[in-house]
């Protein structure tokens, strides 16, 4: 017989029985025809059964066909548990679901390569430094100056493009059709061609479209947005919108797949470096990375060390610049500053930076939980497998060998792992993409690319593997470690079985504490920073950006800020550079006094217009607002930590300060006092600040920002109106941006919000399977010691005495876990310190949030066992033994 029908009638077990029988029974009845006696045919063939085994084993494919009766037995033992089995698979399905989940979202922003050609060969220029606080970070913003020489030192080994930070910007295809809002980058005009990209309707750009400032007012947009917003519309190539003060023309459509290269971020248009008229001369302005696209048979150290090269000269002739405001320190550290060539293949995005900490610990919090399950689903295997010993012990008597109960058990994980599997995966198909949404300030949406393709289905196929063996492997030795003689007679010792799902017990206590643990932290940080002071008054306030095609000088915004002061429902108005807490920052150094010492700091310098300090709810110590007619430099308002840092705390006001402007000293006159404000972020400490007046260069000012106070507890009711009253006030004026301060506030808290939400998810899933596991293994040790207690309780013990000894058990098994999950706890700190804030793990409140919590899940889970076995009858149980 061939091995494909051998392979076949596996799956056809009646119909091979039936043949087999057939033709035993024709056998028989040749026999009889020949004249034989039927009873002395049958007797000739042999055992029937034996017989039809080894008949039926020269029919299948032996291994299989028992593989797949072990398969229908599971099967039969999950029907007949029916509550058992599911909860098995709904705790271990959700666990499993949100590694699958954890594992896209990973995946999705840190590992998966960008879809262009050899993303191997990709690198960004990075620089470490440490900020205002002590806190090491690494740089990657350059400006343009600085790109072109470099780029020049290397262009033999390797192409270096200039690519921007994704932004959120307003555009009009059509005055009728309303503003709308999409991503934008800016691009060299060779990128495309270097990382081997295709249209898929027009043109892409080239290295002709980047050459001249202005030049080309063109556009690609992605194939995403191209999808989203036209439908797939070839006639889109071509059509024009208008983004602030320039109009553009459509010339392409990339390809399918590629959406920009920030991972968090999918990219709607790319425009060319050369749109950016301001920033391609300015060596103050940081706008875009460097990506470097090493040559093939390049070694990326040779390029590494060819633009440290090419850099130094770069720095020494900035410094001579600086003049006064910067120390020698300074100095010293921006010249030895080091130049990193990082790995680029995945991409590189702000949100990774703050992400991939967040993402680590969130992956390990999920593979507690999945421990936790594992642990759970074990203890009711091997509860289970106690309950069949004596089936156990029967299949050894009857010739069964280790392996083969082996596989007998382990078939029934693997049935528990498939389903746990599907349910996970939906679960995972749901979570992942609800993780991305809670990553939504309303204009800085997170978008990931959740594909499910190979990666996702080998990291599945591997887990549910590694799953089955975890929370199956053990109940399935200690099933198949059966003594028949012991186990017929009842005698096996219960008590082995019980210090096994004990330890187990105390695990799932100390991973639950740590999950509980880390949910207290992660609480405490969202709590602290939400409830800080920022110094000003951010209710009801709406910031509105705006720009202009040239720039105006103060008067123009003044006459703005006074329109839109008298639209109804208008408060006040106050005009700034930007809004606060907007990740924005203007820093110089200044000196004071006659020595005209060096900086102790870097102040943080904010142009505003008259009223915008009343209007944003900043407080006046001393002094006065700035007026009208005052410009930069020359009179200047400085906040409580600028006093403290340059005047020792005195009252500055009539004092004055020095800084350096285009290489010419100027002097300001301080001429108010206020309170400390919070400038870019929560987690910043206050810096000292300078508010200067609004017009801070001869050519104006090209872009704004509006505070509006309004008169409603909504102030986006009025955004829609206020856009058109800055338009109507002077058709020079456009706006690229509404948002509240409130949001931009709330979207330094987004990722402590995702982090507490998150944790406070797993933590309740964790006290659900802890709380399970110590509720099984302690009905599990009523039941089998029922006979003992029994026994205890006709020989006059107590109830208190039999509710003691199991409240004892489980007591021991709460304190090593709990003794356990500390240590793990605090011990766990150290790599959360940098997503924390003000909290510690030795807090008193953070460690006894957990240990109270994980206690009242335990007596809520210990109460109905200990009940039980005080409900035991004495007569009852004895007569039936």
């Amino acid at each position: 017989m061939s091995n494909w029908s051998r392979l076949r009638n596996v799956f056809r077990s009646d119909r091979v029985n039936r043949e087999i029988d057939e033709e035993l029974a024709s056998h028989v009845a040749d026999a009889v025809a020949q004249g034989r006696d039927p009873v002395e045919a049958r007797r000739a063939l042999g055992s029937v059964l034996r017989t039809r085994e080894q008949s039926r084993d020269a029919r299948v494919v032996v291994w299989l066909d028992g593989l797949r009766s072990d398969f229908v037995f599971a099967w039969r033992q999950l029907r007949k548990n029916k509550a058992a089995s599911m909860a098995a698979v709904v705790s271990l399905g959700l666990a499993m679901g949100a590694s699958m989940a954890a594992f896209r979202l990973v995946d999705a922003l840190l590992y998966r390569p960008l879809p262009v050609a050899d993303p191997h060969r990709l690198y960004f220029l990075g620089y470490p430094y440490v900020d205002g606080d002590g806190t090491k970070q690494v740089g990657d913003l350059y400006d343009y100056p600085q790109f072109r020489a470099l780029r020049g030192a290397v262009k033999d080994q390797a192409e270096l493009m200039a690519i921007s930070t994704p932004e959120r910007r307003g555009l009009e295809y059509d005055s009728s059709e309303g503003p709308e809002r999409y991503w934008h980058q800016f691009v060299s005009g060779w990128m495309f061609d270097s990382f081997g990209l295709h249209p898929a309707a027009g043109r892409l750009f080239t290295a002709a479209d980047d050459a001249v400032p202005g030049a080309h007012p063109v556009a690609v947009i992605s194939y995403d947005y191209w999808q989203r917003r036209f439908g797939g519309d070839p006639s889109v190539v071509g059509r024009k919108f208008r983004s602030g003060n320039d109009v553009y023309e459509i010339v392409g459509v990339c390809e399918r797949g590629f959406t920009g290269t920030e991972p968090g971020t999918i990219t709607d248009i790319f425009i060319p470096t050369m749109m950016n008229r301001d920033g391609i001369n300015r060596t103050d302005w940081q706008w875009f990375r460097i990506w470097v696209r090493v040559k093939p048979g390049i070694d990326p150290v040779a390029v590494r060390q060819k633009l440290r090269a090419a850099v130094a000269p770069l720095r020494l002739e900035r410094v001579k610049g600086w003049g006064f405001g910067a120390t020698r320190k300074m100095i010293e550290e921006y010249l030895n500053m080091d130049l990193l060539l990082d790995p680029a293949s995945a991409g590189v995005s702000g949100l990774q930076r703050e992400y991939r900490l967040s993402l680590t610990v969130l992956a390990a919090v999920v593979l507690l939980v999945l421990l936790i399950a594992c642990a759970n689903v074990a203890n009711l295997m091997t509860a289970q497998a106690a309950g069949r010993r004596r089936e156990m012990a029967l299949r050894v008597s009857i010739g069964a060998g280790r392996a083969r109960l082996v596989q007998l058990v382990m078939t029934e994980s693997v049935l528990v792992a498939l389903a746990a599997s599907a349910l996970g995966s939906g679960f995972a198909w749901w979570a992942a993409p609800f993780v991305v949404s809670r990553i939504n300030p309303l204009d800085n949406p997170a978008r990931l690319v959740l594909t499910a393709d190979w990666r996702l289905i080998v990291f599945a196929s591997v887990l549910a593997l590694a799953v089955t063996v975890l929370f199956g492997l053990i109940p399935a030795l200690r099933a198949s470690a059966v003594r028949p003689m012991s186990s017929l007679r009842g005698g096996d010792d219960p008590h082995r079985r019980r210090r096994l799902m004990n330890a187990l017990v105390a695990a799932q206590v100390a991973f639950c504490f740590v999950v509980c643990l880390i949910n207290g932290l992660f609480a405490g940080t969202l709590s602290r920073l939400t409830h800080l002071p920022t110094g000003f008054n951010a209710a009801r306030v709406l910031t509105i950006e705006t720009v202009t095609r040239d720039g105006k000088p103060s008067t123009h915004w003044e006459e703005l800020r006074r329109h839109v002061e008298s639209v109804g429902g208008v408060e006040a108005v106050g005009i700034s550079n930007w809004a606060l807490m907007n990740d924005l920052s203007w820093s110089m150094g200044v000196s004071v006094g006659a020595e005209r010492a060096p900086s102790p700091a870097l102040p943080n310098f904010l142009a505003v217009s008259p009223g915008w300090l009343a209007t944003i709810g900043i407080p006046m110590i001393d002094g006065r607002d700035l007026r009208p007619e005052e410009v930069f430099p020359g009179t200047a308002i400085v906040n409580e930590a600028f006093a403290r840092a340059f005047f020792g705390g005195r009252d500055p006001v009539g004092q004055s300060f020095d800084t350096m402007i285009n290489g010419k000293n100027v002097r300001s006159r301080i001429a108010g006092y206020v309170r400390d404000a919070r400038y870019r972020n929560l987690r910043e400490s206050i810096q000292p600040t300078v508010y200067v007046p609004l017009e801070a260069s001869p050519s104006g000012t090209h872009w704004a920002t509006l505070a509006v106070r309004t008169r409603s507890a909504d102030p986006l009711a009025m955004a829609s109106l206020l856009r058109q009253e800055v338009v109507r006030a002077s058709p020079e004026f456009r706006v690229v941006n509404i948002r509240t301060q409130m949001e931009l506030i709330e979207h330094h808290t987004v990722r402590e919000r995702l982090l507490a939400m998150l944790s406070i998810f797993f933590a309740s899933v964790a006290l659900v399977l802890a709380g399970i596991g110590l509720y099984g293994v302690l009905t599990y040790t009523a039941v089998q010691r029922r006979r003992e207690v029994g026994i205890r309780m006709a020989l006059g013990a107590p109830l208190r005495a039999v509710a003691g000894r199991m409240a004892g058990e489980a007591a021991v098994m709460l304190a090593l876990g709990s003794i356990a999950g500390v240590l793990a706890g605090l011990g766990s700190q150290k790599y959360l310190e940098t997503l924390l804030y003000q909290v510690k793990a030795t807090d008193p409140g953070i460690l006894l949030a957990p240990a109270l919590t994980v206690l009242a899940v335990a007596l809520v889970a210990s109460l109905p066992p200990v009940l039980y076995a005080m409900r035991i009858d004495p007569a009852e149980t004895l007569r039936a033994e």
